[in-house]
């Protein structure tokens, strides 16, 4: 439920400017609170989506961050490993709304930043779906597509395939990413994925060493043996 914050109403000196479209979104110690952000209390919790604002989202197609109607470009902002498996927890956004998400969400921005552990979820809030990597990527992508396609989850969050890219850009500590950041992320990540296609079974590492192999070329970084995380146990 939104509620009017408690906190200074004025913008972080350090952020970037906000997009004309987010201007009015109310601000929680100096950021913005998207408008998919559960309130309780009174109090955002920006570990938390509402529920409710997520079926509006895919049904009206609405931006995730400023809940204005979308265009015909959709921009998911995620991690390079969902370069991969090319599946988000979260619906797209707006492209500028996106990039700002990408260059001043302090989770995003803070490669040393953690989740937190300690967040309450109530019977209305809902969990994020799919498989949630606890470490900080490091890197954010603005993935810009004009499709997807829902993967329905239990309870009620579904999870996000997303089409052939118009664009990616990449962001690491607020601002364009280099190349071997990039390719860092997803060399560290890639565990997770390897052991995700080991219970998969049959056919499940051929599949994620062809995806590997294009998103690399995808993001112009050097092509990552996957062998290398397949020693025996």
């Amino acid at each position: 439920m939104t509620a009017t914050p408690t906190s200074s109403p004025a913008l972080r000196p350090e952020l970037p400017p906000r997009p004309d479209r987010m201007a009015k979104l109310p601000l929680d110690r100096g950021y913005p609170v998207p408008w998919f952000v559960e309130w309780i209390d009174g109090v955002p919790d920006f570990g938390i989506m509402d529920g409710r604002e997520l079926v509006q989202a895919i049904q009206q197609n609405l931006c995730w961050v400023c809940g204005q109607p979308l265009g015909s470009y959709l921009a998911f902002t995620i991690g390079p490993m969902c370069a991969v498996n090319r599946v988000s927890a979260e619906p797209p956004s707006h492209r500028d709304c996106a990039i700002y998400s990408a260059t001043a969400c302090p989770f995003l921005t803070r490669p040393k930043m953690r989740r937190r552990h300690d967040t309450s979820y109530p019977a209305e809030a809902e969990k994020p779906g799919g498989m949630m990597l606890e470490r900080n990527p490091g890197v954010a992508l603005v993935w810009i597509t004009k499709r997807y396609t829902t993967i329905p989850q239990p309870p009620n969050t579904p999870l996000f395939r997303i089409g052939s890219p118009h664009a990616v850009l990449a962001f690491a500590h607020g601002k364009r990413a280099r190349p071997d950041e990039v390719h860092e992320s997803i060399v560290t990540g890639l565990p997770a994925l390897v052991d995700a296609a080991k219970q998969d079974g049959r056919g499940a590492m051929e599949e994620l060493a062809r995806a590997l192999r294009l998103a690399c070329a995808l993001l112009d970084i050097p092509q990552i043996p996957l062998n290398v995380l397949l020693q025996p146990e």
